[in-house]
């Protein structure tokens, strides 16, 4: 009698079943460790950017330090060095400066 090709007896082993619970774990595993920390990153950057005002130490998404010198809708005037103004977008600001050393 060939035993490979006889279903197993006994059990109702469904293989929907089987398959279905490993795959909701690896969800769960994705969901907990990657999607969920992502979304509160950008949660907080996007309270960032919505918090700024003028005096703020900032850096933008291409390295420029800056401060802010006014705040539009979308963008932000940066003062860069003395009298050097920049128009960045809100978007492309990453970071606050207020805590970093002072370097010069």
């Amino acid at each position: 009698m060939n035993y490979l090709l006889m279903a197993p007896s006994g059990s109702d082993a469904n293989p929907l079943t089987s398959m279905l619970l490993p795959m909701l774990v690896i969800f769960a595993i994705f969901y907990f460790f990657m999607i969920r920390p992502q979304v509160k990153r950008q949660k907080e950057l996007t309270a960032f950017r919505n918090s700024l005002a003028k005096g703020d130490k900032v850096v933008t998404t291409g390295g420029i330090y800056g401060k802010v010198v006014e705040i539009k809708e979308n963008a932000v005037i940066m003062q860069v060095d003395d009298n050097v103004n920049i128009k960045v977008d809100k978007a492309a600001i990453i970071k606050d400066m207020s805590d970093a050393p002072q370097q010069r």
